[in-house]
């Protein structure tokens, strides 16, 4: 490793390339829940996408394994990383390249973090309609790589669905850049649809363009609690109704008496609008709770945004990293049964999606994460295993992929990366 780590100092500089033993503690120990060997990688930080560019050139050239990631939050996440001998971080390439305030669009490097992205949209009241993990942390390219989004998906989508233009930084070294910078470009579409999510094995993310939204006047969220079946017909009333929930998730009843909320399981619906479509919105959602004999409450302003982010901090950031967290997806018409079929675990299924989280303790193994595996795909689903101890990762397929697609995923897998340097075995089929 000292041999690679002084070839990367002539690219990028000797402050630039962190030898394993000189890593700080806690950056370290990430880096080792996400590989699966012992190698001890060297840490390197290019501050421009040109010195990115000349270090996976020379990485390609030496056929050294290349880790990518932007500020470490989400490097746990996937498969373990097999052979790695660099970590790329893009987290000082982070300026903002350009904000189009009339055209609703924004430009930034990959490393920028996304709190302060939302900092310099709010000057202008505007908004990047994601809310990923760790927000305060997380980078833009982290977040595309990961496809990392939560609650807002039910109004805006998700990070591919808001995502414009990208430039990376081809496994040879080369850069290349899909998209444009305005809301109508159709081209590239593909191209950006296939690295978001792709967790770093096609290419490394160097900047990426979004569509941004006006900050709305008003925000209120509602929050119903009871019996699932009160419940479930609370979500098929919400749906075929003429309300216009940004956010919607349904709550496990462990996760509604850990947040204090209530008991039973829990629906919680945030609307955004003008002051006068919130409160009648709320209004009428809490009528239906009513009929439906829920308990009903409305959080605003300070209380909404500390629901909020207790919520995510309850599902998203476990309290012990000997925690699991999964990312499931069901059939929306079945995500009550799943939740209520998962007790006593803590698990959270946006109802538009079928998406969601499921939190287990630490007395989960793998026997019993494949028969939660076996459920959701009874159900229609998936479960993969985003975050646990490597003990575990060690013994499962963390992707539990079933799909038809597996073929066209190595194909194009050998097309971007035929070498295998990026993010080696980290995503499905050990791509």
């Amino acid at each position: 490793m000292s041999a690679i780590a002084q070839k990367l100092k002539t690219i990028v500089g000797n402050s630039k390339v962190i030898a394993w033993d000189a890593i700080e503690a806690v950056r370290r120990e990430q880096i080792q829940q996400a590989i699966a060997t012992e190698n001890y990688p060297c840490l390197v930080y290019p501050q421009t996408q040109a010195e990115l560019a000349e270090v996976v050139s020379c990485a390609y050239q030496n056929q050294w394994k290349i880790l990518p990631c932007g500020n470490t939050t989400k490097l746990h996440w996937g498969g373990l990383a097999q052979d790695v001998q660099i970590v790329i971080s893009t987290e000082r390439i982070h300026q903002l390249i350009e904000h189009a305030v009339g055209d609703l669009t924004v430009t930034a490097e990959a490393g920028i973090c996304f709190a302060d992205l939302q900092a310099t949209l709010a000057a202008a009241r505007q908004f990047l309609a994601l809310d990923p993990t760790t927000p305060e942390f997380a980078t833009l390219g982290g977040i595309v790589a990961t496809a990392d989004t939560g609650s807002l998906r039910q109004r805006y989508g998700g990070v591919r669905d808001q995502l414009l233009g990208i430039s990376f930084v081809r496994a040879d070294g080369k850069i290349a850049k899909a998209g444009g910078r305005v809301v109508k470009n159709v081209a590239g579409y593909d191209l950006m649809k296939l690295f978001t999510g792709s967790y770093g094995t096609l290419g490394i993310i160097t900047s990426v363009t979004f569509r941004v939204y006006p900050i709305p006047e008003t925000s209120s969220t509602v929050v119903l609690t009871g019996s699932a079946d009160a419940i479930a017909s609370s979500v098929t009333n919400l749906r075929a109704s003429a309300l216009t929930p940004v956010a919607s998730d349904l709550l496990s009843p462990q996760l509604v008496t850990s947040l204090d909320l209530g008991k039973g399981l829990g629906l919680v619906v945030q609307f955004q609008s003008l002051s006068a479509s919130v409160q009648q919105q709320a209004k009428s959602l809490l009528e239906l709770g009513q009929q439906l004999n829920l308990q009903g409450a409305v959080y605003t302003t300070d209380n909404e945004t500390k629901l909020w982010q207790t919520l995510q901090q309850q599902m998203r950031s476990p309290a012990q990293p000997t925690e699991i967290t999964c990312k499931i997806g069901v059939l929306p018409t079945k995500a009550v049964a799943t939740l209520t079929h998962f007790e006593p675990h803590m698990g959270l299924i946006h109802t538009g999606s079928g998406l969601g989280l499921l939190r287990l303790d630490t007395n989960a193994d793998k026997q019993s994460i494949l028969k939660m595996r076996d459920f959701c795909q009874s159900q229609g689903g998936f479960l993969a295993v985003l975050a646990a101890p490597k003990t575990i990762k060690e013994t499962i397929d963390v992707w539990g992929y079933q799909g038809s697609a597996l073929e066209i995923m190595q194909r194009i897998k050998q097309q971007f990366d035929p070498n295998k340097i990026l993010s080696p075995s980290r995503f499905v089929g050990g791509i």
